[in-house]
């Protein structure tokens, strides 16, 4: 399948690392903290971990862990639509397309649940058809960007003529949770929110690229590293120290498996300072100075960052025959996922 277009969207409100100190400063969450997790959240705010800034779709982000559970399900129900459906408006734009011409709309997010899902808010917002195929992919963690790369695939796969879209969007700020674990406080520092959205067809379009050799790695024994957990009707990320080891692993057994065609650029999810530090042995020599310099400025927005640092590296390198850009994304699962895009 063909990249027609790319576009990505944040929050208006972008709030610098030492400006969230000041907000957990002041937040009555403080108070229910240990010492030593008040000293954990005051190194990695106020110190250069990798990140600058963030962006929170959350209103009124002071009270953010002060939230009661259906507070910050009805945010996800505003704002995950609002979110995916300007990065959607963007990439249809650079596409020259209108809403009415998709023939289906996947998307997925990990950061809320909704039944109908996205899809049903998005397409009645821009307007897709009604008779539009409408797929919401839910679980997959931060790697869930390829996977639904993967999905928008099968459908044109099984209608050349298809029109698909293709959006990751996450409120990070919807699922943020404080206690005394140190996951779950590096998980508050580390997070913020965004949506990539790509428009895909069977036909080649201005960049000439292609997604394919699709790749996948699961490893259930490894499920309780990275992922949600439930409590008290919140989400509450659950972060093992082992994850950048593990994050590394995995990628590696997908770049031994990733055939003879010669890699131009490595994109990755940004996962955080110590998961880039652990996968760059693996690809060089290619570096990873685009997912590091999203993570910079956004953080570790989860599904969509993968697709942001595309965008920075189509900004910087044009595509060419002389090698692919290969794409690798991993999360809960724990769960690692591949694909190329070349001409």
């Amino acid at each position: 399948m063909h990249l027609h277009a790319l576009a990505t969207a944040v929050p208006a409100m972008r709030f610098a690392q030492s400006d969230c100190w000041e907000i957990l400063q002041r937040s009555p969450a403080r108070a229910r903290l240990s010492k030593r997790s008040r000293l954990i959240l005051h190194s990695i705010l106020t110190h250069d971990h990798g990140i600058a800034t963030r962006h929170f779709a959350m209103p009124d982000i002071e009270r953010v862990f002060d939230r009661t559970s259906d507070e910050l399900n009805a945010t996800f129900r505003t704002e995950g639509p609002a979110l995916a459906g300007r990065a959607l408006a963007l990439a249809l734009d650079r596409a020259n397309l209108r809403a009415a011409d998709l023939d289906a709309l996947i998307i997925c997010t990990c950061t809320g649940y909704l039944c109908p899902g996205l899809t049903s808010y998005v397409a009645e917002q821009l307007g897709v058809r009604t008779d539009a195929f409408l797929q919401d992919l839910v679980g997959l963690g931060c790697g869930a960007a390829i996977p639904a790369l993967r999905a928008a695939s099968h459908v044109l796969a099984a209608n050349p003529a298809a029109t698909v879209a293709c959006i990751a969007v996450e409120v990070c700020s919807a699922a943020f949770y404080l206690d005394d674990d140190p996951g779950v406080l590096i998980s508050a520092c580390l997070f913020g929110d965004g949506a990539a959205a790509t428009i895909w067809r069977a036909t080649p379009g201005p960049s000439g690229l292609r997604a394919f050799d699709f790749n996948t790695l699961h490893l259930p024994a490894d499920r309780d590293k990275l992922r949600f957990e439930q409590r008290d009707g919140k989400l509450r990320n659950l972060l093992d120290p082992s994850v950048p080891s593990l994050a590394a692993s995995a990628a590696e057994k997908l770049w031994s498996a990733r055939g003879p065609r010669p890699i131009a650029r490595v994109v990755t999810h940004t996962g955080g300072r110590d998961v880039l530090n652990a996968l760059a042995p693996v690809v060089a020599p290619h570096t990873l100075d685009a997912s590091a310099r999203v993570l910079r400025t956004h953080g570790n927005m989860s599904s969509p960052s993968v697709l942001f640092a595309l965008e920075v590296t189509l900004s910087e390198t044009a595509p060419s025959a002389a090698g692919d850009f290969w794409l690798v994304s991993f999360g809960a699962g724990f769960s690692a996922h591949s694909c190329r895009l070349g001409l």
